[in-house]
């Protein structure tokens, strides 16, 4: 970006957090879930439910949960983006000197921000029901990182939603199959637990490979190939997610 770019980013992201900040419910909204989700599986299949490790479950399970808490968070992005080009707000900025990625990008910056925030709440309260980590701040920074990709990655296709969408619903509706695939995948359960059909598919989707990662990770372990899957995965849909959005954006304001 150009400084030009960057400082109507700056602005244009000022704007959505300031959003936010005077409706706090929406980061409240998307911590909820991942909360409930916690408490139900620790405190009630937690005891029936064997990982084949001699970690807590609430250990096993907070990778999958962080990735949870971002796919419930996007939705509001998808949201926010849909009610700018219905009331207008779109066509007013083209007419403005301000550069044109700065508009989705204020939105794209003003998620990541947000959805950090929620994933702080989801790990304070995993700490209060018991998860306790080893790793080192070199480990934390990884798991940051990946959480911060995670996030860019899926905030781009909810940007695509968001301009795509012809209804409020319709722009939040498409993160429900993103927030269930956890579900299929490593995230709660071994995944050589699972029928063969169902544990070929959980084992390569991309959900898996970042959820072993920040497992190892956290469990102060080697993330093997993993890592790596899981980087070529995120990197991949955020580059189609991001040319895709800039089709729909430009189509949009043609």
């Amino acid at each position: 970006m150009t400084t030009h770019a960057l400082a109507d980013t700056g602005t244009l992201t000022g704007r959505s957090l300031r959003h936010i900040v005077r409706s706090p419910d929406t980061i409240i909204t998307t911590a909820v879930t991942p909360i409930a989700l916690m408490l139900i599986f620790v405190y009630v299949f937690g005891g029936a439910i064997n990982t084949g490790t001699d970690e807590s479950y609430i250990n096993y399970m907070l990778p999958g949960i962080l990735l949870i808490t971002v796919a419930s968070g996007i939705a509001y992005t998808a949201y926010r983006l849909f009610l700018d080009m219905q009331g207008g707000i779109f066509e007013r900025f083209q007419s403005m000197p301000i550069a044109r990625s700065s508009v989705l990008w204020g939105h794209v910056l003003t998620s990541l921000v947000s959805n950090l925030v929620s994933v702080a709440i989801v790990i304070g309260v995993a700490f209060l029901m018991g998860f306790r980590t080893g790793a080192s701040f070199g480990a934390w920074l990884a798991v940051a990182g990946i959480i911060v990709l995670f996030t860019l990655a899926l905030t781009w296709l909810a940007v695509i939603a968001g301009l795509s969408a012809k209804t409020v619903d319709g722009a939040s509706a498409f993160s429900y199959p993103l927030i269930f695939l956890p579900f299929i995948s490593s995230a709660f359960v071994p995944t050589d637990t699972m029928p063969a059909p169902v544990a070929w598919f959980a084992e390569n989707q991309p959900v898996t490979s970042i959820v072993n990662s920040i497992r190892a990770l956290f469990a102060e372990q080697p993330v093997g190939n993993d890592i790596w899957i899981a980087l070529a995965w995120l990197v991949g849909i955020f580059v189609v997610a991001y040319a895709f959005a800039g089709v729909a954006y430009r189509r949009r304001v043609s």
